[in-house]
């Protein structure tokens, strides 16, 4: 292996599948310090990327935005720059760690030798006919775990131990009030994964009467945005957080006493930062996509079933930091 091999990670989307990427790109830096990692992203979620020390170059791409408009000369000409950044690097290899299509024709475009899963471990097997080389990894796995294999197996090493992200916490935001505060990520992409507005209120109560903390609620869109300011009015101690950034949000969340949410991209974030974490799952399976449980983060509820506020609570008290 040569002093510097040029290296392009394709991750596109989601929020918490480009987190869940982050162990993979920790350990791989570990084994491998003469690679120059690249990452491919989508637009919305480059930040994420960027948060990571080991990636030293994020090229972001538009597809959820060009699909809408794929014909517009501007959207015509945004994918020619975003074609010719991907040649302008001549890649040692390309990895495509989410397996789609959508990931697969950009990996492809950039002329490098392509590796990710084979038929058996993706979810569109089409990909797999893009592929130079490809790596079968249980299905069973957590997402965690399925990239950092897939990196393995391309790289040629053992995954070995707990996962590590590897990404410090931001800056705090300077509109936070003085004193410890927790976050409650009461927003989620569908209603089936929300949480009780009502259990929110009561664990808010508990958490500023029990701890005095001052509790932070977070929003991405109007209608969330609405619900926050419901639940600050009935709670103690309650602010709705301004719009933010991932930047921001890895301030926020980074620097807080405790964080307490629903299935969203958010919670990753937080478990990534080694806070005290409880994740809530009412509509989805936490064997699949759940935070890592760790001594600061712990996964409750599944399908069909939705936490009590009292078992949410006794499991916050349970984490490291909070005894």
């Amino acid at each position: 292996m040569r002093a510097m091999m040029n290296v392009l990670i394709v991750r596109t989307s989601s929020m918490g599948d480009l987190i869940h990427t982050w162990p993979a790109i920790t350990e791989l830096k570990t084994h491998y310090p003469n690679l120059r990692i690249s990452w491919l992203a989508e637009e919305n979620f480059a930040d994420i990327p960027r948060l990571h020390p080991a990636v030293e170059q994020v090229i972001p791409m538009a597809w959820r935005r060009w699909r809408k408009r794929l014909f517009a000369a501007e959207t015509r000409a945004e994918m020619k720059a975003v074609y010719q950044q991907l040649q302008a690097t001549q890649w040692d290899l390309v990895v495509d760690c989410q397996g789609l299509l959508k990931s697969a024709i950009p990996a492809k475009l950039s002329r490098g030798p392509l590796a990710g899963y084979d038929r058996h471990s993706i979810r569109e097997p089409l990909a797999c006919l893009l592929y130079d080389k490809t790596h079968r990894v249980d299905w069973s796995l957590s997402a965690v775990e399925r990239c950092r294999l897939l990196l393995a197996k391309v790289f040629g090493y053992q995954p070995e131990g707990s996962p590590r992200f590897g990404v410090p916490a931001a800056a705090r935001p300077d509109w936070l009030p003085q004193g410890e505060y927790a976050v409650l990520l009461h927003a989620t992409s569908r209603a089936s994964k929300e949480w009780p507005e009502q259990h929110w209120i009561a664990l808010g109560e508990k958490l500023a009467a029990q701890h005095g903390l001052q509790l932070i609620i977070p929003w991405g869109n109007a209608a969330e945005q609405q619900r926050a300011q419901r639940l600050a009015a009935a709670m103690p101690q309650a602010m709705v957080a301004p719009r933010m950034d991932l930047i921001e949000a890895c301030g926020l969340l980074g620097h807080a006493r405790a964080v307490i949410g629903v299935d969203t991209g958010l919670c990753h974030l937080a478990n990534a930062l080694n806070v005290p974490l409880v994740a809530i799952y009412t509509d989805t399976d936490p064997s699949k996509t759940g935070v890592v449980e760790t001594a600061w983060a712990t996964n409750l509820g599944n399908i069909g079933q939705c936490p009590t506020v009292e078992a949410v609570y006794q499991a916050l008290l349970a984490r490291k930091d909070m005894q």
